[in-house]
Order: structure tokens, then sequence, then C-alpha cells
């Protein structure tokens, strides 16, 4: 049961972390210009926000559910602020002062940490996403099991954990034959991607407000 449970939840955080959508973006643009710990440890931000979301899925804090319905649209709000303002840093963000300071071993980890944690924090509807998908595979502890919940919650860690290493890992790998030419490209690419994402859920909130 319990090696089950924990099986199962590692699926669901590989089958949560794997579409490629912001964040995956930076995490390839950090490994590429500042190194796989930083690119690995952009990625466990994410891991540890959705850690959080499964977790309110798994012990079915409704009270907490409720009031992400209630408080959708601030959250919508700030996440697309925090994302177009990242993928500003990114496009105007010089690869060649970033190299540099990776090989000065000046790399603010905690930050490249934080500020993707931050991003994926700010989409709590995340959690109807750890919802559907526990349902899906069958991860329902009956009762109030906290073992067991505690179980299935540190499957979905384990799983996007995983699915950040492989990355991170397969991009690491192909680093080294990336020009400075290529990387300014990356660079502008890789920001204009995110902040138009940014720029897309402002304007869809905006469109509400204006209907």
């Amino acid at each position: 049961m319990i090696f089950t449970l924990l099986i199962k939840g590692i699926i669901v955080g590989l089958l949560a972390s794997i579409p490629l959508g912001p964040i995956g973006i930076i995490c390839i643009q950090r490994t590429i210009n500042k190194g796989k710990l930083s690119g690995f440890l952009s990625g466990m931000g994410a891991a540890s926000a959705d850690t959080i979301f499964a977790a309110i899925a798994g012990f079915s804090l409704s009270f907490i559910i409720s009031f992400i319905q209630e408080q959708q649209v601030i959250f919508q709000a700030i996440g697309g602020l925090i994302v177009f303002g990242l993928g500003i840093k990114i496009f105007y963000t010089n690869p060649v002062r970033q190299l540099r300071r990776h090989k000065r071993k000046q790399n603010n980890l905690l930050e490249d940490y934080l500020s993707v944690l931050l991003v994926t924090i700010t989409n709590p509807l995340a959690v109807f996403l750890f919802i559907a998908l526990f349902a899906s595979l069958g991860v329902v502890v009956e009762g109030e099991n906290i073992l067991l919940s505690l179980v299935a919650t540190s499957g979905v860690f384990i799983g996007a954990m995983l699915w950040w290493y492989i990355l991170t890992t397969l991009v690491n790998i192909f680093r080294d034959k990336f020009r400075l030419k290529q990387l300014w490209w990356i660079n502008k690419l890789s920001g204009a991607v995110i902040f138009t994402l940014g720029a897309v859920a402002i304007f869809g909130l905006l469109r509400l407000f204006w209907e």
C-alpha cells in the first residue's frame, strides 16, 4: 500500500512537471547560462511549490481550496506580473556576464531557487491539477491517515525533483556546444517567450474587467 502510493505520487510529480511552460524555459536558460546547479535549483523551487499544492490536495484542506477559488483573480494577476518581470530581466541579461560570474562561482543560487518558487506559488490553481491527477491515478487516502498523505506528497516531490534533474542534466550535456552569439539569442528568445506569457495572463484578466 505504502510503496504503491509512493510510486503513484512520483508519477503525479512527473506528470505535473513535464509540461514545458515558463518555468521549464527559465530552468533551461539558467542551465545554459549559469550551469546545471543553477538550473536544477530553479527546478527545485518549482518542485517545492508543487509539493505544497499536492499537500493541500492530498490532505483535502478544503478551507484553503475555497480561499484560492475566491482569490484566484488576485493570484493570477500577481503571477502574471512576476512572470512578465522575470521575462524582461532575462531578455536584458548579458549571458557573457553570467558566464563570468559562473566561472568566479558568484551565482546567487538561493535567488535562483526562490525566484522560481515565487513564480510557481502564485499559481495556486495548480492545486486543482493535483486533485485531478490524484483522482485519475486513484491516489485516495481513506479517512485522515496523515502517514499515507505524507507518503503520497513525498512521492510528488521525488517525481518533480527527478524530472528537473533529468531535464537539466540533458541540457547541460549540450551546454558547451553553444557559442556566445547563440547564448545571446537564447536569452532574447527565452525572455520574449516568458514575458509574453506573463502579458497574456495580465491581458486575460483585464478583459474580464472590461467585459
